[in-house]
Parts: structure tokens; C-alpha cells; sequence
């Protein structure tokens, strides 16, 4: 009888922030957690709702808290948000309230940055809230262009406490326009897709790791993966009961999942 087939190694999704960082620096045994699943020949993707820096600015930062990661593995909102636009209309334009990694994510495909009849206006993270550009944003909502954003969370967090993130932008726009913004980042499977996508990867064999139980374990069981909740972040052991759902697996940090 023809013994059965070794099982596939699992791939793994990472959630960034609360997970391998925590703020300015590395959460203890992360450097480690990464380097098992590069030993083992793993396909694994870091993930971050942020789309403010460029896989490589990513790089750079993670490199120099003792993180080596290259930028092929890691995965923003702002690469998830372009892939969906250009799926959509491609090559079309957009007008952009955003930093780098979202204006470089869409000219690597094709878009068009425009202030003159867009057909989207995307909004991600940025730390200059521009009055003249939310207002010539809402007007060309009014005026017809589609509304994007590349994450919902409302806060981030910073080296001396929490400020306003995408979310809470976009929410200023969506009273001042009645329009609601398409958020393309977790919660939204869509990212999960399109990461996998990359990975070449089927959800049925990956893992989602996480923090937080609103955002990475539900998009995690909604795509379809095994899921896996630390505590190095915003979610606690107590509070997991509050939840209709429940990850796969609880652990203490990235160093003590078994893989």
C-alpha cells in the first residue's frame, strides 16, 4: 500500500503591529519566530493595515530593531488597496490623501495621481491632515468620484500614545459627503485574498496571527484559516469571551506558537 503523502508545511500570515512590534520596538522573541519559519522553508507574509511607509521603508524600520525581513514579505493595505483598484478600473486615476506606500502602490500599477475628475479618491494613513485637501476631497465625491480607503482603524499607535488614523479621517469625509468609503484592509477578506494570492497559497493551509480579535481573528476565520491569537497586544485573555468567535489557538507570544 502507497504510504500517504507528507502534509504541506502551513504558510503563515502575520499581523505587524502588537504582534512582532510594539511600537519603536521588537516584542522578545520575534527575531526568533521569523527565523523558524525561514529554517523550516515556510511561505509567510507580514501584514500591516498602515499604508503610510513602502514594503522597503518597512524593511529598513524592521532591520534596525533586529528584525531582518525582506521587503517581498511584507504586505501593506496600500499594495491590497491598488491590486483591487486596478482589478476594478485599470489604469485609472485618483486623487490621494496619503503618504508613500499608497502613491507608489498605485503607480506601480498603472494609476494615474490627479486632482481633475478622478474616478477614485483614496484616503490612507498620514500624519499631515491637509484642511484644503479633505475639503477638495469631498467635493470631488460630491461630483461624482467612487471613495476608497485602504484600512478602517480609527487610531494608531505612535511612540507617545495614539493619534488619529485613517478611519477617523474618513469618517469626517463620509458625514461631509453622505457617501460611505469601500475599506480595502482587515477586516475585509479581500486583503487576505490578495495576500494569499501573492503567497500562492490556499487559506486551508495557512495561518492567520494576530492581536486583535475584531480585526486579524475574524478576518482570519471569515478567510477560511487557522487562526492564532497573542497576547503581546490590544486584545487580553479576558477579554476573548466577549466575542461570538474564538481563535484556533491562544498564546502567550510569537516565540511560544509550536509550529
Amino acid at each position: 500500500m502507497k504510504p500517504p503523502s507528507p502534509r504541506p508545511l502551513k504558510s503563515f500570515l502575520i499581523d505587524m503591529d502588537g504582534v512582532l512590534v510594539r511600537g519603536p520596538n521588537l516584542i522578545p522573541g520575534a527575531d526568533a519566530f521569523i527565523e523558524r519559519l525561514k529554517a523550516q522553508g515556510r511561505k509567510f507574509l507580514i501584514l500591516t493595515n498602515n499604508s503610510e511607509r513602502t514594503p522597503k521603508d518597512l524593511e529598513h524600520r524592521l532591520k534596525k530593531i533586529g528584525l531582518k525581513v525582506a521587503s517581498d514579505h511584507i504586505y501593506t493595505s496600500a499594495l491590497a488597496t491598488a491590486r483591487f483598484l486596478n482589478s476594478q478600473r485599470p489604469k485609472g486615476t485618483a486623487f490621494v490623501i496619503g503618504e508613500s506606500g499608497l502613491m507608489e502602490a498605485l503607480h506601480d500599477v498603472g494609476y494615474v495621481v490627479t486632482e481633475y475628475h478622478p474616478d477614485y479618491v483614496v484616503v490612507g494613513d498620514t500624519p499631515h491632515y491637509d484642511h484644503q485637501r479633505i475639503t477638495q476631497a469631498i467635493r470631488l465625491i460630491h461630483d461624482g468620484a467612487r471613495f476608497i480607503a485602504t484600512n478602517p482603524d480609527v487610531t494608531g499607535p505612535t511612540e507617545t500614545g495614539i493619534v488619529p488614523a485613517t478611519g477617523a479621517l474618513v469618517a469626517l469625509i463620509e458625514k461631509a459627503t453622505g457617501r460611505q468609503a469601500y475599506f480595502v484592509g482587515k477586516p475585509n477578506p479581500l486583503m487576505m485574498r490578495t495576500a494569499l494570492h501573492q503567497l500562492q497559497e490556499h487559506s486551508e493551509n495557512t495561518v492567520m496571527v494576530g492581536d486583535r480579535m475584531d480585526t486579524d481573528v475574524v478576518v482570519g476565520i471569515e478567510s477560511g484559516m487557522e487562526t492564532i491569537l497573542v497576547l503581546t497586544g490590544v486584545t487580553r485573555r479576558e477579554d476573548i469571551d466577549r466575542f461570538p468567535y474564538r481563535p484556533s489557538r491562544i498564546a502567550e507570544s510569537v516565540s511560544t506558537i509550536d509550529l
